[in-house]
């Protein structure tokens, strides 16, 4: 089974920077979609960005020029590297895989993928 856990959650002040780690283990396969959701309290789980094998990434409208998500060659360590932060990123971030991106985008209704357990970011003003 591959397990994902994220590390680098904190609280920082609104304009600060973090830097949001997920390692990777178990037998994920090197064409997996990868990357991060977050939810809000009182709001709905969403994705935030994903990157594929080849290296493109895509990113939610609200992080666009703001985040940045990378990872190393093998797949095993996933960066999220968050600066300009706002009080409107405070929200438990979480690392995810899926084998296509129409289960990336389905993975909180249920799509065969898989979590971490979460990184608590707060964001005050």
């Amino acid at each position: 089974q591959v397990q994902l856990q994220e590390s680098g959650g904190d609280s920082v002040q609104a304009g600060g920077s973090l830097r949001l780690s997920c390692a990777a283990s178990g037998d994920i396969y090197s064409n997996y979609y990868m990357g991060w959701f977050r939810q809000a309290p009182g709001k709905e789980r969403d994705w935030v960005a994903v990157i594929g094998n080849d290296g493109s990434a895509n990113y939610a409208d609200s992080v666009k020029g703001r985040f940045t998500i990378s990872q190393d060659s093998a797949r095993k360590s996933l960066t999220l590297q968050m600066d300009s932060l706002e009080p409107d990123d405070t929200a438990m971030y979480y690392c995810a895989a899926a084998p296509s991106l129409y289960s990336w985008y389905n993975l909180v209704g249920g799509g065969f993928g898989y979590w971490g357990q979460g990184t608590q970011v707060t964001v005050s003003s």
